[in-house]
């Protein structure tokens, strides 16, 4: 379903906004986007056709909406929709801007002058690339993605651990190697043409959403092309908007987002390290009586400290935290006290940790 910016009273969210994109944001409320992931045109200054080695004309980008005039209008197209997709943006929320050499330096000066915080570049590497046909350069193998915070305190959203099972248990890197869009997943117009000449594959976006929102979050595109983003989104649950002012486009994604099946919402969670649970001071399990003042806590070798009412401990004349005295007795550093203290409980050694988790399966 399409709409026009005249008829967004409201968010209106799993929808296509046809027109310009910075005028259709600037008529979408203010701080109500999560994140938003942009595919702008690259202006690839392309000045006459492409020809294989044998004749054959390469399908490259030359439509109207890649062209400008200079540097000067691309910039200035630029600054005008990131200005407005900053407005959108909720205070953690986040930016991914996806370009190539021709436009990504450009997008990233001016995303830093407009406030942006770069959080990564991110380095798509194509494993199948289009090759340099005319043998002057090199393979053009990457494009690069920027992921910015609307602010330099925002704390936007970050599934580390997530990613991180993605990647068999390593920690992601911000070079990804994934196949460019084609085969079965390229969507063809009635002639058998490309219906979009740069059509992002789905993997991208699938890492990029479960990197960073939630189920149920808000994520809008400003350059919907043929709907990769909203597929991928309506796919995991979060909520999209596109905005596109191409009629082929519109068409095609429309017809491709009627096919998406949302997933059961088992399937959606996703795994959550320790980082990502409610933080609970020691302090709380005295307060809470689970271990009372004057008890005493014993380290691994049988050191002794004793509980205070204030949630410190004393031991040997050291006193501080949980992690301060058990890291002065073993001369260490740093010291985790949660895995470090155990107390007694009829004759058996337990690791207070384990009373935090109590405390932290309540919370939730």
């Amino acid at each position: 379903m399409t709409t026009t910016p005249t008829e967004a009273a409201v968010l209106p969210t799993n929808r296509i906004l046809r027109g310009d994109c910075a005028e259709v944001m600037r008529s979408l409320p203010e701080a109500s986007v999560d994140l938003i992931f942009a595919d702008p045109p690259y202006n690839l200054q392309l000045r006459r056709d492409l020809h294989r080695p044998e004749g054959s004309r390469v399908d490259a980008v030359n439509d109207a909406w890649d062209s400008f005039s200079s540097f000067a209008a691309y910039d200035a197209f630029t600054r005008d929709w990131l200005a407005a997709a900053r407005r959108l943006l909720k205070p953690d929320g986040a930016l991914w801007v996806i370009g190539s050499y021709h436009n990504i330096f450009r997008v990233g000066t001016a995303l830093q002058d407009a406030g942006f915080w770069i959080l990564n570049d991110v380095i798509w590497r194509k494993s199948n690339p289009m090759p340099n046909f005319r043998g002057m350069r090199l393979t053009n193998a990457h494009e690069t993605m920027i992921w910015a915070a609307r602010d330099e305190g925002a704390r936007p959203t970050f599934n580390y651990d997530a990613l991180k099972a993605l990647n068999e248990g390593l920690q992601m890197r911000s070079d990804w190697l994934l196949p460019i869009c084609s085969g079965h997943e390229r969507l063809k117009d009635a002639k058998g043409a490309k219906a979009h000449p740069t059509q992002k594959p789905m993997a991208l976006l699938h890492r990029v959403l479960i990197g960073a929102t939630h189920p149920g979050d808000v994520v809008l595109d400003p350059f919907f092309g043929t709907g990769t983003t909203g597929a991928v989104a309506k796919m995991l649950g979060r909520r999209w908007i596109g905005i596109e002012r191409e009629e082929s486009y519109i068409a095609a994604a429309e017809a491709r987002l009627a096919k998406v099946r949302p997933l059961d919402r088992s399937t959606l969670e996703v795994s959550a390290g320790k980082r990502a649970q409610p933080r609970v001071p020691f302090g709380q399990l005295v307060e809470r009586g689970l271990l009372r003042p004057g008890e005493l806590l014993v380290n691994p070798r049988g050191q002794a400290a004793k509980v205070r009412v204030d949630g410190t401990l004393v031991a040997e004349g050291i006193t501080g935290s949980i992690h301060q005295v058990g890291a002065a007795l073993e001369k260490a550093p740093s010291c985790n006290g949660w895995t470090y203290w155990s107390f007694l409980r009829e004759g058996q050694s337990v690791p207070i940790d384990v009373l935090r988790q109590q405390i932290r399966a309540e919370l939730a």
